[in-house]
């Protein structure tokens, strides 16, 4: 795989810039035009990405840029990684691939609960132990008959 088809976020070129605050502006426009003025004295940047929490409406507090030179980013990292913007102090370092975090080194087809959810078998399970509750409510709701020998 050549230098130009690597994925952005597994190039020294892609940045993860951390710790923006929420509250420096109101439209996103705004918020690249001030990352970009930020990190443009260290080279040309290729791109900027912000995360957006649509919940809130507004950004997450980081962003990604890459860089068209990877010295450029190893430059911006030098000189920006406990920088302030905005009063909040900024991390900046190389952009790495989101891993999935499960807790556990076991995969998940695995257990023997996750086989009978996907095969079905559990909610016959589930199915049959209410059939049953309701065969013992009813059983128990039912009259005693009296006997004759009273």
């Amino acid at each position: 795989m050549s230098s130009s088809q690597t994925p952005t976020l597994q190039s020294r070129r892609a940045l993860y810039v951390g710790g923006l605050d929420p509250a420096v502006t109101q439209s996103m426009q705004t918020v690249e035009t001030t990352i970009r003025a930020a990190f443009l004295p260290f080279g040309p940047i290729q791109s900027i990405e912000i995360p957006m929490d649509y919940a809130a409406g507004t950004h997450k507090g980081f962003a990604f840029i890459e860089y068209v030179d990877g010295d450029d980013a190893a430059e911006a990292i030098y000189n920006m990684d406990g920088a302030e913007l905005f009063g909040k102090t900024l991390t900046v370092n190389i952009a790495q691939a989101e891993r999935m975090n499960l807790g556990s080194n076991k995969a998940v087809w695995s257990t023997e609960e996750w086989f009978k959810e996907q095969s079905g078998m559990k909610e016959d399970e589930e199915r049959k132990e209410q059939e049953k509750g309701k065969e013992l409510d009813a059983s128990l709701l039912k009259e005693k008959p009296l006997t004759a020998g009273i």
